[in-house]
């Protein structure tokens, strides 16, 4: 039931006449009730025809029927008086919506000229579509026809074929696939009739899914997947079952619906206590709500595998009795039934983990398994307590009394409180994202010193807390609630070496009891556990780490860090981290003050190889794109191969060199122009605001010594078409772990508004002249050259191209009229209304490559809640200065790339960027 049905108490409706329908990425919910049973079985079964529908659709239709829907509503939007059609005032205002920057007499004529029925003044429907066909006439298509076509007005078969092979890298092109393309895109009758493709078939044809930048073969699983489970990256989610922050916020087991259908395999149950013997899940001590653990599994069962059929990982924290527990293995066990994989396992065993392929259909339970040494016939028995894969609780458990007490409000207000009192005191957060280590920098409170260790000083402590103590009121003998936080706080921000990455609270406790007047209860150290639960568990076994290069190799084990202990391995054990994630799983989950859900940078730990590194998938942002970018490279069926040297063998990837003697890739992207950009979604006006000043922003992530950022100039006062026509060099020495991340930002004096991104896997990326479609938004495309070269030796890029439009270098936009005027300023105060204001920015050190050191993460440095992961906030190279022009990137002779000349755009290399030879080579 939805979370609205179950506010209404039992007998309310009759069960028989409700259904919900979810939508939108926050899994909001429709609900409705109909008057029969019979009524509300044909709603249910005629939707499910129509998303069957939708959902068989091939990518051109859908495509088509998108644009289709963005045109009827653009123009109903525009229809301010609802007469049916647009006058030449309402069409103006729909222009400077569509920041489409265009002399009024331009726009009359072409008004004039779509106006067919006796000229009434006014655009109908159809006319609106000629009209808008006209206005969007593609230069940059149009130059690239021409240029393939020998200066003919349409493409034959040979030109094609010449296009497809020589650009777009097909091979074994024929004339008949060149047939089907004219046949399919083709819109004018006569040009089907002899064979040709014109400039709206061929412009059909690169908005098509066959000129997007990602490749379709990787809508399907596209990798290997009969390896061990610890070679794959896999998709893994953090309390899943939270709807928001992890203190007050909502319990749904819809939420495991989603991330499930998203493409998640490994969901986490938090299992406690419940009443009338009944386990509940929620987020131990905190006011969030309650659902029944049975209810979850049941949610499980259904969606599971409703998009593919994949092992998933079960992941239960369990903090139940053992009469609870055994009601937990039942419902497993009669819920699942034959999903749930009960393999017969020996706990001793050491060998290889089964495959994906093997366990498709199948469910693992994560959790806590007795030693072998029990006792068969007995049914509980002590396991550890020391490796809960959740800081917040074990903090929790070092209250007085009972360790299942359930929090009341005002401790919980307090705990929140104090965490976020002692973040803002310690850290005086900057309001911009570090564009190397997407951390928060920290600064150290004013007037306060800051607890160093061993006296240096640096990064490693920004963390360290330097708020009082608890006042007398909240302090009790023993360790109370919140000062338990706040000693963690102050330990783990230190950056200690230490050969145990496990729970420290034991040290803790025994260096604060000494001042204590009173003794106090030591924590727990085992709990019991049922058999029947223990017996379900056999390839994911729940244990601790106590030493990286120590621990046992035995494959069934996993151990879960928090994203602080984690790095502290990275750090200081880089190789052994890689190496134990060969033999086993690891899984790092959000630190205890991420209380409002925040998510962690994800792509460190994948360079370490750990391969469930579990998110928030409820906190939408930039963490997610990443996210949904990794796994979309194998069909996003939650499995992800690892790179080969991170199976086996030696790896760091934290050096310099990290694969020594292997040839590098060379990514050439040619930022050519864009479409359709909007406003900032934050526009203080909204669509009344300004035309935007768009630029690009490219950045790669992956290994550190590969990240790193590129942008383009500003075009002025041009969303709809602007044309940039730059040349960005990237060298990458791991493809198979980086990310390409492609921004749009408006330039403002005072800040930049993000527009929208799109995120991709580097080897999903297709070569040539690709459309990158911004996520989320219908029509909003940039217009890029792909192209990939080997690289040996320390070679360096020679440049860009001007480019194949031969424009005058002013020119910005692909309209003759739409000049970009560089040295004009915008008056501030027009700036300053046109949207919401961007932070002032400040001077930003040169930046680097790679991920520095960090003492803790403090916020979701990737939250796009504002503005879009703060990126927005700060960029010194759009904000320097009032001016709009970038100056790009220097070649060794002082020209820019987008200045540097080629032979011509269709000679190769020199098209993907030329070198010096005598520093290196370029392999074809």
């Amino acid at each position: 039931r939805s979370e609205i049905f179950q506010r209404y108490s039992e007998g309310s409706f009759d069960p028989n006449c409700c259904f919900s329908l979810y939508y939108g990425e926050h899994m909001e919910s429709l609900d409705l009730v109909s008057g029969t049973g019979e009524e509300a079985r044909t709603w249910i079964t005629g939707l499910k025809y129509l998303m069957a529908g939708i959902s068989d659709e091939d990518s051109l239709a859908k495509r088509q029927r998108t644009r289709d829907q963005w045109l009827k509503q653009t123009f109903t939007e525009a229809d301010k008086n609802g007469d049916g059609s647009l006058s030449i005032s309402e069409v103006l205002h729909l222009l400077h919506k569509l920041n489409v920057n265009l002399p009024r007499q331009k726009v009359k004529q072409m008004f004039k000229e779509a106006d067919t029925d006796d000229n009434q003044g006014t655009l109908g429907f159809e006319e609106f579509c000629s009209f808008y066909k006209m206005m969007s006439t593609r230069r940059d298509l149009y130059l690239l026809m021409l240029t393939y076509s020998n200066h003919k007005d349409h493409l034959d078969t040979d030109d094609l074929t010449r296009f497809l092979e020589n650009e777009q890298k097909m091979t074994k092109v024929t004339k008949d696939h060149c047939l089907e393309i004219i046949n399919k895109f083709e819109p004018c009758s006569e040009n089907q009739q002899q064979a040709v493709l014109g400039i709206d078939g061929f412009t059909n044809y690169m908005r098509s899914p066959a000129g997007d930048i990602f490749n379709p073969e990787h809508y399907s699983v596209n990798q290997d997947m009969t390896q061990p489970l610890s070679n794959y990256f896999i998709a893994s989610s953090h309390n899943t079952y939270l709807m928001g922050d992890q203190l007050m916020s909502q319990s749904r087991v819809d939420m495991y619906a989603w991330v499930l259908q998203a493409g998640c395999r490994c969901v986490e149950v938090d299992c406690w206590d419940g009443q009338d013997g009944e386990p509940i899940v929620h987020h131990g001590y905190t006011l969030t709500s309650k659902i029944l653990f049975k209810d979850v599994i049941e949610t499980i069962n259904k969606y599971a595998f409703a998009k593919n059929d994949y092992p998933v990982i079960l992941s239960i924290e369990n903090h139940c009795s053992v009469p609870q527990q055994k009601k937990m293995a039942q419902y497993l066990v009669e819920v699942l039934g034959d999903k749930l994989d009960v393999s017969n396992v020996g706990a001793e065993e050491s060998g290889r983990l089964p495959s994906p392929e093997s366990l498709r259909g199948k469910i693992l339970v994560k959790g806590k398994k007795l030693p072998p040494n029990i006792d068969e016939n007995a049914e509980e028995g002590d396991v550890s307590d020391e490796d809960s894969a959740d800081e917040m609780e074990d903090d929790c458990k070092l209250m007085n009394g009972d360790w299942k007490t359930s929090a009341n409000r005002k401790q919980v207000e307090n705990l929140a409180k104090r965490k976020l009192d002692n973040l803002m005191k310690e850290s005086k957060i900057r309001d911009r994202e570090d564009p190397d280590s997407f951390t928060i920098a920290a600064l150290p409170p004013s007037g306060k010193s800051t607890d160093k260790t061993d006296g240096s000083k640096g990064r490693g402590d920004e963390g360290t807390d330097t708020a009082d103590e608890a006042p007398s009121s909240t302090k009790r003998t023993g360790r109370s609630f919140i000062g338990s936080f706040s000693k963690r706080k102050k330990k783990s921000s230190k950056l200690k070496k230490t050969s145990s990455f496990e729970d420290t609270d034991t040290d803790q406790e025994s260096t604060s009891s000494a001042s204590r007047a009173q003794p106090h209860h030591s924590r727990k150290k085992t709990m019991k556990l049922s058999r029947a639960l223990s017996d379900l568990v056999k390839y994911t076994c729940s244990v601790g780490l106590d030493d990286v290069e120590a621990q046992a190799a035995c494959s069934w084990q996993v151990s879960s860090l928090s994203e602080t202990k984690a790095h502290q391995l990275m750090q200081q054990k880089a190789a052994s981290f890689i190496q134990f994630n060969q033999r086993q799983l690891s899984r790092i989950y959000p630190s205890s003050y991420r209380v409002d859900s925040s998510n962690f940078n994800p792509q460190p730990f994948w360079n370490s190889g750990c391969q469930l590194v579990a998110l928030n998938y409820q906190s939408e942002g930039r963490v997610l794109q990443l996210n949904r970018a990794k796994f979309y490279s194998n069909g996003n069926c939650g499995y992800v191969l690892k790179p080969a040297c991170m199976c086996a063998g030696a790896f760091n990837p934290n050096l310099e060199d990290p694969l020594p003697g292997r040839m590098r890739k060379q990514l050439v992207l040619k930022i050519i122009s864009g479409q359709q950009l909007p406003k900032p979604k934050d526009s203080m006006l909204g669509d009344r605001g300004e035309i935007i000043d768009p630029f690009v922003e490219v950045e790669i992530i992956g290994l550190p010594v590969d990240c790193c950022k590129e942008q383009t100039r500003v075009v002025d006062d041009n969303g709809f078409n602007p044309m940039w026509e730059e040349t960005l060099v990237f060298s990458v020495h791991m493809p198979e772990l980086t990310l390409v991340r492609f921004l749009v930002w408006d330039h403002d004096p005072i800040g930049q508004d993000f527009i929208g991104q799109r995120t991709i896997a580097f080897n999903s990326m297709m070569p040539g002249y690709r459309h990158v479609y911004l996520e989320g938004m219908e029509e909003a495309s940039i217009f890029v050259h792909v192209a990939v070269n080997d690289v040996t030796g320390k070679a360096r890029a020679a440049g860009g191209i001007k480019g194949l439009f031969n424009r005058n270098p002013k020119q910005a936009s692909l309209d003759s009229h739409a000049v970009v005027h560089h040295g004009r300023k915008h008056p501030f105060g027009a700036h300053l209304l046109r949207r919401t204001a961007s932070a002032p920015t400040r001077g930003q050190p040169k930046p680097k490559k790679g991920f520095p050191e960090i003492a803790i993460d403090t916020k979701d440095y990737s939250s796009e809640g504002a503005s879009e992961e703060r990126e927005s906030e700060d960029r010194d190279k759009a904000s320097a200065a009032t001016s709009h022009q970038f100056t790009p990137p220097q070649h060794r002779n002082g020209e820019s790339l987008a200045s540097c000349q080629a032979k011509g755009p269709w000679d190769r290399p020199d098209t993907n960027g030329a070198f010096h030879q005598e520093e290196g080579k370029v392999q074809n």
